[in-house]
């Protein structure tokens, strides 16, 4: 061979080597991997399942003493009260600033008075509840069967008190007769229920649509089926039973529980407000002791 075809040669293996070594290795087959050496794993252990902390009142006092004065000073708030239940009994409770900031009168869980606003709704519901096991109302009935005015259908249906109690009742929510600073405000539900009926905007069972006046009107079914007015009702079938001597409906204040409620402020800056009435009774008037709850 002569030295220009011994150049060619050389120079064709090398563009096929060139050639070859571009191919993904893939292409060429597997690669063969060693044998992966076997090596003994010890068990992890099983960790046991974590059991409750089994929480007492020191435990509580010593970390709401230390948050809860940082988180009434962050927020501006002139007082609170913490009550922890566990089953029937109280673990601990405790009241945190004040109740009256210019009189520097702190908040004692025993006796000072809160408005806890729509938990009253829960009193009603009790009350409703009661004249159902006494056989005086039908969750399923129209409740104009109860009333002394007219609700009438809303595409074809009657409200009842599983809907105003589910709040299905299908009524607008309206800011109209619901809270005022004035202590004139206050009427009798026998007056507010048909002064105040909402537009109806669902078909009743249909839509949840929050409802303070649907509570109400249970409140009012209840006077209307017990023969009593719903403050004394809850009074005497409800408070006096618990013996829940600082909780009331009633508005203004009775002169023995006046001097305990707490003051509502905007804020720890600003001035107490007047007591705020709360228009519909049932929906939302409760003053009641923490410790009581």
């Amino acid at each position: 061979m002569n030295k220009g075809k011994m150049m060619r040669f050389i120079r064709k293996i090398m563009i096929g080597l060139a050639a070859l070594s571009a191919v993904p290795l893939a292409a060429q087959g597997p690669v063969p991997t060693p044998a992966a050496k076997k090596v003994a794993v010890a068990p992890l252990p099983v960790a046991k399942p974590a059991q409750a902390a089994n929480l007492n009142a020191t435990d509580l006092e010593a970390f709401l003493d230390g948050f809860l004065p940082y988180a009434l000073e962050r927020g501006r708030i002139p007082g609170a009260v913490v009550v922890v239940v566990r089953g029937d009994g109280v673990v601990f409770e405790k009241g945190y600033g004040f109740s009256d900031v210019a009189k520097r009168k702190p908040v004692l869980p025993e006796t000072t008075l809160f408005r806890p606003g729509s938990v009253s709704k829960l009193f009603t519901w009790t009350a409703v509840m009661q004249q159902v096991e006494a056989g005086k109302l039908d969750l399923d009935k129209d409740v104009n069967t109860y009333l002394d005015f007219k609700i009438p259908p809303y595409q074809g249906k009657p409200v009842t008190l599983r809907n105003i109690m589910t709040h299905t009742a299908g009524f607008e929510e309206s800011v109209r007769y619901l809270i005022s600073n004035d202590p004139k405000a206050v009427m009798t539900l026998k007056k507010q229920m048909p002064l105040a009926l909402p537009q109806r905007v669902f078909a009743p069972g249909t839509t949840p649509a929050y409802s303070n006046y649907a509570t109400a009107l249970a409140g009012y079914i209840v006077e209307r089926v017990s023969g009593e007015d719903f403050d004394d009702y809850v009074d005497n079938h409800i408070f006096k039973p618990l013996g829940m001597t600082h909780a009331t409906f009633r508005q203004p204040l009775p002169a023995a529980l006046a001097a305990d409620m707490a003051g509502g402020y905007p804020d720890v800056t600003h001035k107490v407000r007047p007591f705020e009435i709360v228009v519909p009774a049932p929906a939302g008037r409760l003053s009641g002791g923490a410790a009581e709850a």
